[in-house]
């Protein structure tokens, strides 16, 4: 796809949403990466539910460390793999609290080196709080970025790599959410809606789908 096509498709995008911004409800930077760990193979809806109830109680590190990983089990053991997120995420907090004088550092590596954080996840702190020109590869921005043809790849990583490489500067700091929100309700897995895409003759898609 040439460097004109994307930047149209990003100025659709920025027509459509001009303040995309992440559906997960959090309050502070702390709040946010508890939510994106909390989120992994989860809807934010879901999440969402979960964490209206547990950041009253909890929301900080100190919080969840004193709340414990038994009772952190009981208030997310509606989410996917709750038990293995429950251990990382108080094993996040120890470092927080012992490392990171309770703030969220930013920082890429030092984020990735908490337990339940991985690249991904580092991204969409950086990009999501910290205003970072990051794009976040989950499962919505790599069938999108690979069926439009705005980035193809068989791995996360070079997904990543080519969006970083090729989306114009001016829509980074928005792409990916723009690309999520897409996946999510638009570009969807199973069933594209083609028929109801703002960017269908810009899509390089060649199996598009139509009611």
């Amino acid at each position: 796809m040439n460097y004109e096509k994307r930047q149209a498709i990003y100025s659709v995008f920025s027509l459509q949403r001009p303040n995309p911004k992440t559906e997960l409800i959090y309050s502070s930077a702390f709040e946010l990466l508890i939510a994106v760990i909390l989120s992994a193979q989860t809807t934010d809806v879901a999440v969402n539910n979960v964490t209206g109830e547990l950041f009253k109680i909890a929301n900080t590190p100190e919080g969840l460390i004193k709340l414990g990983e038994k009772k952190l089990r009981e208030k997310i053991k509606h989410i996917g793999l709750f038990r293995n997120k429950a251990k990382n995420i108080i094993f996040t907090c120890k470092i927080l609290v012992n490392q990171h004088d309770s703030i969220i550092p930013e920082n890429r590596d030092l984020l990735q080196k908490l337990p339940g954080v991985g690249r991904k996840t580092a991204n969409v702190i950086l990009n999501t709080y910290f205003g970072w020109e990051l794009i976040a590869v989950d499962t919505h921005v790599f069938r999108v970025a690979n069926r439009t043809k705005l980035a193809t790849g068989n791995s996360v990583d070079m997904v990543e790599k080519k969006l970083e490489k090729n989306t114009p500067k001016i829509f980074k700091r928005n792409a990916h959410h723009w690309l999520i929100l897409h996946g999510r309700y638009v570009c969807k897995a199973r069933k594209p809606l083609c028929e109801n895409c703002t960017i269908n003759k810009l899509c390089e898609f060649k199996h598009k789908v139509y009611a």
